[in-house]
């Protein structure tokens, strides 16, 4: 039986709409999509149209827009499991409804009860008015609710009420890959044979939001919930292109464009743009995974030859640790005319200058060193 495919949702203009209160203009909204469309994403998740009048508007025409230039994308909406929520869903013309619902195993049976009731109604409504909704369920919080409890409440949304996806988020972001793919396997396991796919949605807290995200595919999840450089709710979630990247190495079937870098350093751009101008905050920076500077210097040279990255020339910053190996790069590609028994000479005296100096060497000094000025 063939691997089922994996469906990327971009997240970024809804839960990127929490990075510390960012609001996207309807001209940045429209360039967002059109990137995701460009790089395959299959799903946006485009906004909270209950949250305001200018959110429903705004999905609503990002939806029209994919409908009229017929993107292969589907914009989503996000609401509550609420039947209030269902008219202004239903209106802006979208088929993809993404709900989430609060039910706390310590809430007393009546109380859980009712918050079924209002699930099924929901549903129920969408069904009614959309023949053709895919409808999403988000399950709070994987990360801290009783292993029975998941499987009572995940048995409704997966048996009874037929759910197209449901989202088990660790919405604490406390979760570490190992304990999270354990907690989705158990998931995956109840929805297996049924229509029902398990989505991840992983928050960033320690660090783990892109491990964990991966990991979930690992356990059988077939749809992931990321965003570009990863912005969101507090430490944001997965990001986009690093999940995208490991599930293509690994031969996951995905329709995202792993191999369109420039395109995705557009689309990261413009959204560190956005991040930058209404925060003062960069977070495409030196260290970014992948699309930063940093992935491609080197001071030892144990890994100068690992052609990561952007592809960008390499940079070497000689000290003490470096080799003749690392050395040899440096001085050709400076140009800096050597021989190969000059080599051991040379590297030697930039290891000694640098220890004598407590700091690495700059060009000016290689290049005395090199050609024996020094």
């Amino acid at each position: 039986m063939p691997e089922q495919k994996i469906i990327i949702m971009d997240q970024t203009l809804r839960e990127g709409m929490q990075h510390r209160g960012i609001v996207f203009s309807s001209k940045e909204k429209e360039e967002i999509l059109r990137f995701q469309h460009r790089l395959g994403v299959d799903i946006c998740q485009a906004g909270y149209p209950p949250a305001h009048t200018s959110e429903k508007q705004s999905v609503a025409h990002l939806h029209g827009l994919a409908t009229k230039e017929k993107f292969h994308i589907q914009v989503a909406g996000m609401g509550r499991a609420n039947p209030r929520d269902v008219p202004v869903l239903i209106d802006t013309g979208m088929n993809h409804f993404h709900l989430h619902a609060h039910i706390q195993p310590q809430d007393e049976k009546k109380k859980q009860e009712l918050a079924l009731n209002r699930i099924t109604d929901t549903v129920t409504a969408l069904r009614a008015q959309r023949s053709d909704a895919v409808i999403s369920m988000a399950m709070l919080d994987i990360g801290n609710t009783p292993r029975a409890f998941l499987e009572q409440y995940g048995d409704f949304l997966i048996n009874t009420l037929a759910i197209d996806i449901l989202s088990v988020p660790d919405t604490s972001g406390q979760m570490a890959p190992n304990t999270f793919h354990d907690a989705v396997k158990f998931m995956v396991s109840k929805a297996a044979g049924t229509c029902t796919r398990i989505s991840v949605h992983c928050h960033n807290d320690l660090g783990m939001a892109t491990a964990n995200t991966v990991m979930g595919v690992v356990a059988g999840a077939t749809v992931v919930e990321v965003s570009a450089l990863g912005i969101g709710e507090r430490n944001g979630i997965g990001d986009l292109f690093t999940v995208g990247k490991i599930l293509k190495d690994q031969h996951r079937d995905i329709n995202l464009k792993i191999e369109e870098i420039d395109i995705f350093r557009q689309y990261y751009t413009l959204v560190n743009g956005i991040c930058t101008r209404q925060t003062g905050q960069d977070l495409l920076s030196y260290n970014t995974p992948f699309f930063g500077d940093a992935v491609n210097t080197h001071v030892a040279g144990t890994h100068a030859d690992t052609a990561f990255g952007m592809g960008n020339t390499e940079k070497y910053y000689l000290n003490v640790l470096c080799g003749q190996g690392l050395v040899k790069k440096y001085l050709t590609m400076k140009q800096i005319t050597f021989t190969a028994e000059a080599l051991p000479r040379i590297t030697r005296a930039i290891k000694d200058e640098s220890a004598r100096r407590s700091r690495r060497l700059f060009d000016g000094e290689i290049r005395d060193i090199a050609t024996g000025k020094n």
